[in-house]
Parts: C-alpha cells; structure tokens; sequence
C-alpha cells in the first residue's frame, strides 16, 4: 500500500461522526479485540517464525508481518473514528421530524412500504433496514416530516417516497 493510501487513514474524518450507542460499542469492542487479542496473537505468531531463521523465504513470517500492518492500518482508523464519534440515542424522541437513529416508514407511489432507520456509516445492515445518514435515501430523509415528499436517485432509477411514520425507540 503506497504511503499516501496510509496518510488517508490517518485523516480525521469531517465532520462529527454520528452512532448510535449499539454502533460505538461494537466499534469500542473491534479495537480492543484487535488490540488486546488479535495483535498480541499475530506479534507472537511472526516472533515464532522469525525464530525459525530466513527470514525471506518464510511464509509465515512474511504474512504475519503483513497481517500485522493491517491490523495497526485498521486500529489507526477506528481510533480516528471513536475520537471523532458522537454517540445519539435513537430512543429519544424528536417528533414526527427526522433526524439521525429515526425509523423511517416510507411508502411509494406503487403503495409498497419500506422501514429504514437512520444510522452511522459504520453500522450499516441492509438486511435489517439499517441505512446510513448520509446514504442518499437517509440525507434526502434528514429533517423532513410526516407526509413530506421525498425524491432519490436510486440505482433503480429516481424514486418519489412519502414518510408515513416517524419512530424513535
């Protein structure tokens, strides 16, 4: 990975960056199982190989120094997140209006429905309807009400929407 790749991990991200307390747990809980299990495990890995002598022939030293960079590329750039991260609790009620960790039912002009809740980028699930803030779907949500019109470009094509329900829980 070239040096400039590298310095973009290390940028903070613009912006706050918003999770629900679900999504900074898990990003908490990934840094210290890479931290204080994974890492720890791969060091004694590669101290093993080294151990065995070439150095340069020795696959296993060889992808444990890989694995380890990009475990420590990885630690860099969710600690960036969790320094930046506002967590929101999407139980706390903000009205019939919009705003980050809402679920969202929508329904088209064809009459069918469909519930998203609005959440950080880090968190995202499609299967659970799950959808980030700044996904076009969620930023075209984003301070919009109860029966307010809401048009997005969607791969399938441009698509009118209407919010039906706002939830927050």
């Amino acid at each position: 990975m070239s040096a400039s790749s590298e310095d973009d991990d290390e940028k903070k991200p613009a912006g706050p960056v918003y999770t629900t307390p679900e999504g900074f747990a898990r990003l908490k809980n990934e840094y210290e199982h890479l931290g204080g299990v994974e890492r720890p495990r791969v060091v004694q890995g590669v101290s093993d190989a080294a151990a065995e002598g070439d150095r340069s022939e020795n696959a296993e030293y060889i992808y444990g120094k890989k694995r380890l960079r990009e475990i420590d590329r990885r630690m860099r750039f969710l600690r960036k997140i969790l320094e930046a991260v506002m967590v929101v609790d999407p139980a706390v009620d903000r009205g019939d209006t919009v705003f980050f960790g809402a679920t969202v039912v929508l329904e088209d002009d064809a009459g069918e429905t469909f519930t998203y809740q609005l959440v950080g980028e880090h968190e995202t699930d499609a299967q659970r309807g799950r959808i980030s803030y700044r996904s076009p779907i969620g930023a075209a949500l984003l301070r919009k009400s109860v029966d307010d019109e809401v048009v997005v470009d969607t791969p399938r094509g441009r698509r009118k929407l209407t919010i039906v329900e706002v939830i927050y829980r």
